[in-house]
């Protein structure tokens, strides 16, 4: 949710992470795909879980991408309810069709938009890529992981940031889980409307985001896409946290207990999902996201 800047297939066990082995098709010499997984945690991909519908085929997608990285995300044992971020059970269990591996931290702070975030940013720092982290607080200031992994440090007063070097420079893992904490505290999903570019329904790719920002707003994750053989027609997969904080999962479609969980592009001009009603005009972008090769 926004927040305002006054406010705080088959199952496989993952042993370990060893230099040079592969999990999901990654490379492990630097770092995992996945950095945040228990050794111990039993755990299936989405892509081998969720089956396209019938006459459906995962649409192609680049190797290496956000749209490969989200369909191998992991997923919990199937039947797993979604917990809140103190351990305690969401009440509404209904919701979802799986539960995402993902940990959400002990505070109330990973929320709609910042498990979006969340996901991006781990998708960007294991491939590399981490000087592309860059998002913005809810007041419009810019907050990259580069002026954070330097040792520098925001200092929000009245709504206005100062930075402050406070911290020797530290681009390891888990200094980007502190950057992410303090992100948490100061964005939501009014500021990553904002961030991001409109994008056509009849243009949908994986990695999308259908958001609405407000206090409260919500965010939803395009985490898969498939393609009807003949008529061409798309379906695609939306997982999402909500609020009070709690485990990322994958939504049930409330319209189409059939085709569920996967959903049609809506014709009207809105989009039905279990906990949020979003215009259709509200699919969002990341601005250096890539490009489908379907």
């Amino acid at each position: 949710m926004a927040k305002p800047m006054s406010r705080r297939g088959s199952w496989i066990r993952v042993p370990v992470f060893l230099a040079g082995l592969s999990f999901f098709g990654f490379s492990q010499s630097i770092n995992p795909p996945y950095p945040w997984l228990s050794r111990e945690e039993i755990i299936a991909p989405i892509q081998e879980r969720i089956a396209p519908p019938p006459g459906y085929r995962r649409t192609m997608v680049e190797p290496g991408s956000f749209a490969q990285w989200l369909r191998r995300l992991p997923l919990k044992p199937a039947g797993s309810p979604v917990r809140l971020f103190n351990g305690t059970l969401k009440a509404n269990q209904a919701a979802h069709h799986a539960v995402i591996a993902l940990d959400t931290g002990p505070r109330n702070l990973q929320q709609c938009a910042d498990a979006v975030i969340r996901l991006r940013a781990e998708y960007l720092f294991s491939n590399g890529r981490s000087s592309e982290i860059c998002f913005h607080f809810t007041c419009g200031d810019v907050f990259p992981f580069a002026r954070w992994a330097q040792g520098e440090r925001p200092v929000v007063r009245n709504n206005r940031v100062t930075w402050k070097h406070r911290a020797t420079a530290d681009r390891s893992y888990s200094s980007l889980r502190r950057y992410l904490t303090t992100l948490f505290i100061y964005a939501g999903s009014h500021s990553l409307q904002r961030e991001m570019t409109p994008r056509p329904l009849n243009q949908i790719r994986s990695g999308d985001v259908f958001v609405e920002g407000g206090f409260p707003g919500h965010a939803v994750l395009v985490v898969d896409l498939a393609r009807h053989a003949q008529s061409g027609e798309l379906v695609f997969l939306l997982a999402q946290s909500y609020m009070p904080a709690q485990e990322m999962h994958v939504l049930k479609n409330p319209d189409d207990a059939k085709l569920s969980p996967w959903y049609r592009l809506p014709e009207s001009d809105t989009l039905v999902t279990p906990e949020w009603t979003f215009h259709a005009d509200s699919l969002r972008a990341f601005a250096t996201a890539e490009k489908s090769a379907d």
